[in-house]
């Protein structure tokens, strides 16, 4: 079996997830790129539901419970909570300028932001057996992590186009290396949970990359904790 298949089917199945449509995660967003723009409890405690099959999901009290917002590949919204809709943004671009204070402070920057972000920490690695992304298994780490560079299309929103996936001999995706900002980051994934059959990492921390290689411990960018998933 190739590394593809291998984590795949640690994290449920091609089959299984394909059978799937829907997920609610009940989660919390922060780090500095939230704290430095005064959103730091703009995502904490929030509901997330969307779909496995498109770029689509819905965030429920945010900005402290006030507002809700929603992601998809061609428009962004903020509503209240009853549904009344706010603001708009249609063909929302990913194309960050360097400094993430430019983006990260407008509501509807950050709706689409953690979208992408969410949306394909939750579909990894599944995502990577797209016909349309293109992969190559790299050398493996001194720790004997499995590594994938993948290269996805550019009708698909990622946070870079350009990634490098690693994965445990147990087959779980650990860490994600990319672009973001002009920095180089690093997110890193343990406490992987299964539900309801998909294996799930409930925390995801990422942390600027030094050229070296080193990871930089302090700040943490971004700041991912799952509570809870339905697949259904």
């Amino acid at each position: 079996m190739s590394l593809l298949d291998d984590v795949i089917d640690a994290s449920g199945g091609l089959a299984h997830w394909n059978g799937l449509s829907r997920f609610t995660l009940h989660l919390s967003i922060g780090g500095t790129l939230f704290d430095g723009v005064g959103r730091a409890n703009a995502f904490k405690d929030v509901t997330a539901e969307g779909s496995t099959r498109s770029q689509s999901i819905r965030f429920t009290g945010i900005s402290g419970g006030t507002h809700s917002g929603s992601f998809q590949s061609d428009a962004i919204t903020i509503e209240t909570w009853d549904g009344k809709l706010l603001r708009f943004w249609r063909n929302p671009s990913l194309a960050f300028p360097h400094s993430s204070s430019a983006v990260l402070s407008d509501e509807l920057h950050l709706v689409f932001f953690c979208g992408v972000a969410i949306w394909t920490h939750l579909s990894s690695p599944f995502l990577l057996a797209r016909p349309d992304v293109d992969s190559e298994e790299l050398p493996s780490t001194k720790d004997s992590w499995r590594r994938l560079r993948a290269r996805f299309p550019s009708d698909l929103i990622t946070l870079a186009p350009e990634q490098v996936f690693h994965f445990d001999p147990h087959g779980l995706q650990r860490r994600t290396d990319h672009d973001l900002f002009g920095m180089n980051v690093v997110h890193c994934s343990w406490a992987h949970e299964s539900f309801g059959g998909v294996v799930v990492p409930t925390l995801r921390r990422a942390r600027r990359l030094d050229r070296d290689g080193t990871v930089v411990a302090k700040p943490v960018l971004m700041d991912i904790e799952i509570f809870d998933a339905l697949f259904e």
